[in-house]
């Protein structure tokens, strides 16, 4: 069943979502040549421990840090560790953060360094094909909608989407209804309330969409090698013709 959060339990929200939203901020600007995941892992559990909350992903069905740390062409769901980054690599770090009962969910796709103009480029449309999904985030839309507006921008720029994972409702879960995937026909699915809360998370390919899933069970790579990366922040679905991004900091991503 599909959550509409309360104004109490919306302010709890952006709580969570400006504790996460700091986390990607601070994650990101560690990303540089010599710099391990775990160790922006590291720092992502202690700054998140240290506003009072608890990384969401740590321990969640088994996953053992505390971000999601994919590098080139991992698409979602790296494990941190010891892997040094390199000049032009390109780092999609995802993270959340609960607190007082509600989970914060956002992500980024951050250069190390300078990287191609493909990566660059790759990097500028996932972000961009979350605000054009974010046009149709609002009363009387569906979620195919949202869906069908990332697919249309990411693939008229000559890329494709993941299909096999998608967004979600968040609130007192991680993942609560409905999913929201970037793919599909407008005009589908379950209409948009104020009060919910969902999460966004284009995940693009620069080249092919299919995907393979790694031996150590979570990280999922693209079949074709090419680079992908991911763009996600926690809305809040108003009264209004605007969403609230409750994971956005004014300057930032």
């Amino acid at each position: 069943m599909i959550s509409l959060k309360s104004p109490r339990e919306v302010e709890h929200m952006r709580r969570a979502g400006r504790i996460t939203a700091q986390a990607r901020e601070l994650a990101g600007k560690l990303v540089r040549p010599g710099v391990t995941t775990l160790e922006i892992d590291t720092a992502v559990r202690k700054f998140i421990e240290g506003q009072g909350a608890r990384p969401s992903f740590l321990n969640y069905n088994g996953f053992p840090g505390s971000a999601c740390i994919s590098v080139n062409d991992e698409i979602i769901h790296g494990i941190p560790g010891h892997r040094k980054l390199r000049e032009g690599d390109i780092v999609s770090i995802d993270v959340g953060a609960f607190i007082d009962g509600f989970h914060g969910d956002c992500a980024g796709t951050f250069p190390c360094g300078e990287v191609s103009p493909e990566a660059e480029r790759l990097i500028a449309v996932t972000q961009q094909s979350f605000w054009e999904g974010m046009k149709f985030a609002r009363p009387g839309c569906r979620v195919s909608d949202i869906s069908h507006a990332v697919q249309q921008y990411v693939e008229a720029n000559g890329c494709t989407v993941v299909r096999e994972y998608v967004g979600h409702g968040v609130g007192a879960k991680l993942h609560e209804p409905p999913e929201v995937p970037n793919y599909g026909s407008a005009g589908h699915g379950v209409r948009l309330q104020p009060g919910m809360t969902i999460a966004v998370e284009p995940m693009v390919n620069a080249g092919r969409a299919e995907i393979r899933l790694m031996k150590d069970g979570w990280t999922v790579k693209t079949a074709d090698g090419s680079l992908s990366a991911h763009y996600e922040n926690s809305i809040l679905i108003t009264d209004g013709e605007v969403p609230e991004i409750l994971t956005r900091l004014d300057g930032a991503l």
